[in-house]
């Protein structure tokens, strides 16, 4: 196996996307494969309590890595081997042919998350396109409709997520909100990506910095209502996942969304992840009945339409497999040399 070539690889498969963009993988190399876990200290145990949102970014992340790899000529498959006590997920090992896939390593660069305004929503045939990807693991992705009270039900999510203070502590560790921040170009949320011009970066770091003080006086419904994304054009779809699916099975599904994500690239459609709508039990509820789909099986709603601009690349890093004294995933972290 040619661990050389996919290392040179690395930060191209670092392009996959994680929430809040904690980049959580780890890659272990050893004489015959490759394995693929994560750093607990990347994961957002309040915001995430679950791991679904870790479970799929690690999903996501594989299918990266066969894409990239497939491009290059590299003959890699997939071993799942989901183990919680080791912090891993599975393997990419040799195989015969290289892993077949509709996707190039020049679609895995140019995606990108955009928060910014949408001139219009995927038409029938690219709804059709991303719902037989689900569908052909039974999933599906189903339109969120307008009258579904869509609005409504985002702020009522965001006052519930800013509501939480250990939520709070844990979007303000990954916030980037000043370029002078030591890991501005390595991770997290920065200014520039969430689309805030310099003054409203530096109300929000004030906000947020007085956040003991003015959570009792109602700064939780504040910042939901300081900002509307469904207003910035699109259209709300859930990705709904195959019934009863345990913590290896997001893993998978993490791999079919990283698909649905790459098709929509693929028609020039950008996609802007509102994962509070599924993380906040009460809106997930509601979604479900407007979709007549068990709200358990939601695991990502996403606003999608044809960008107005460009968006900003989100900042990468790239993991070193440095090899802990327990045998588990740690990782020197450095910012990965023209990866923006």
């Amino acid at each position: 196996m040619d661990l050389a070539a996919f290392r040179a690889l690395e930060p191209l498969c670092w392009r996959a996307p994680s929430a809040h963009n904690t980049q959580p993988w780890r890659l272990r190399y050893e004489r015959w494969a490759i394995t693929v876990g994560w750093d607990p200290a990347d994961a957002l145990p309040a915001g995430d309590p679950t791991g679904r949102d870790l479970r799929l970014s690690l999903g996501a992340f594989v299918e990266t890595c066969l894409i990239v790899a497939a491009d290059a000529g590299l003959r890699l498959d997939w071993v799942a081997d989901h183990d919680e006590s080791d912090r891993r997920v599975g393997r990419l090992r040799p195989a015969r042919q290289p892993y077949r896939t509709p996707f190039r390593t020049g679609d895995v660069w140019d995606r990108r998350t955009d928060r910014g305004r949408f001139t219009g929503g995927p038409d029938a045939a690219v709804l059709a396109a991303v719902d037989d990807v689900a569908g052909r693991v039974g999933g599906a992705v189903r339109v969120v409709p307008a009258a579904g009270r869509r609005a409504a039900l985002l702020r009522a999510a965001d006052r519930q997520v800013y509501a939480e203070p250990a939520v709070v502590a844990e979007l303000r560790r990954w916030l980037r909100l000043d370029p002078a921040h030591p890991d501005y170009r390595a991770d997290g949320l920065s200014d520039r990506c969430l689309g805030l011009s310099r003054s409203a970066a530096a109300g929000l770091r004030a906000a947020l910095a007085a956040y003991p003080v003015l959570r009792p006086l109602g700064l939780p419904r504040l910042l939901a209502a300081g900002d509307d994304p469904l207003a910035r054009g699109g259209s709300l779809l859930a990705l709904v996942a195959p019934p009863d699916l345990d913590p290896a099975g997001q893993v998978e599904f993490g791999r079919v969304l990283m698909r649905v994500w790459l098709t929509l690239h693929a028609a020039g459609l950008a996609a802007h992840p509102l994962s509070q709508l599924v993380d906040v039990a009460a809106t997930r509820d509601v979604l479900g009945a407007v979709l007549d789909v068990t709200p358990a099986r939601i695991v990502h709603v996403t606003r999608v339409g044809r960008p107005v601009a460009a968006a900003p690349r989100s900042a990468r890093r790239v993991h070193r497999a440095a090899g802990g004294v327990d045998g588990r995933f740690a990782a020197h972290r450095t910012a990965a040399a023209g990866v923006r």
